[in-house]
């Protein structure tokens, strides 16, 4: 076994688990970068992923699997970017674990990300805002659930993914009414405009 086994093992468990807490969909996807980055390197290299060594993943060779994500297998340039992330996230754990390698990492760690296309952000007009909280029909249950939910959405601005996750102790309905949101160091809160 190599140098990288280690260390890669050590950044799932360590650090993305122990330290950083990340979500298991971020597991998910750094796995699945790690997946085709070792059987890339297997394809490539002819390098089995148990003999593998830290050094064999020099910057022209990681390019060289960014550009065969894209052109090979049709992934967008967000998703590149997106395993390159996941690739200089790995390498900032090696500088620890392997500072002899720090000029490796240093080129690794300055490979460019693609530019990508900026989604416009478009927003609701006072009519249309005003149509869309009408639409519930508040004299069902389920009617009055979505106006509330929707009115919450619009006078706070919390997306979709944070009002699913809110409770009912993230609810203060004392003077100064507003929502507890998000965790940790993201964590805020949304009080109607």
């Amino acid at each position: 076994m190599t140098s990288l086994a280690p260390i890669l093992q050590a950044f799932f468990t360590e650090r993305l688990i122990g330290q950083r807490r990340a979500s298991a969909h971020t597991i998910n996807s750094y796995r699945d970068t790690f997946r085709l980055l070792l059987a890339y390197a297997d394809a490539h290299l002819n390098i089995r992923p148990s003999q593998l060594r830290l050094e064999d993943l020099d910057a022209p060779f990681l390019s060289g699997f960014l550009t065969h994500l894209e052109s090979d297998r049709g992934n967008s340039a967000r998703t590149r970017n997106a395993r390159l992330t996941a690739i200089r996230s790995l390498f900032r754990f090696a500088a620890l674990r392997a500072p002899e390698q720090a000029a490796l990492i240093a080129r690794v760690l300055a490979i460019p990300e693609r530019k990508t296309d900026r989604a416009l952000v478009c927003f609701l007009t006072r009519l249309e805002t005003q149509a869309l909280l009408d639409s519930p029909d508040r004299d069902t249950a389920s009617g009055r659930r979505d106006h509330a939910l929707l009115t919450l959405a619009v006078q706070t601005g919390l997306r979709v993914s944070e009002i699913t996750a809110l409770g009912c102790a993230d609810l203060v309905l004392t003077a100064g009414p507003h929502v507890r949101c998000g965790s940790g160091k993201a964590a805020r809160n949304a009080s109607p405009h």
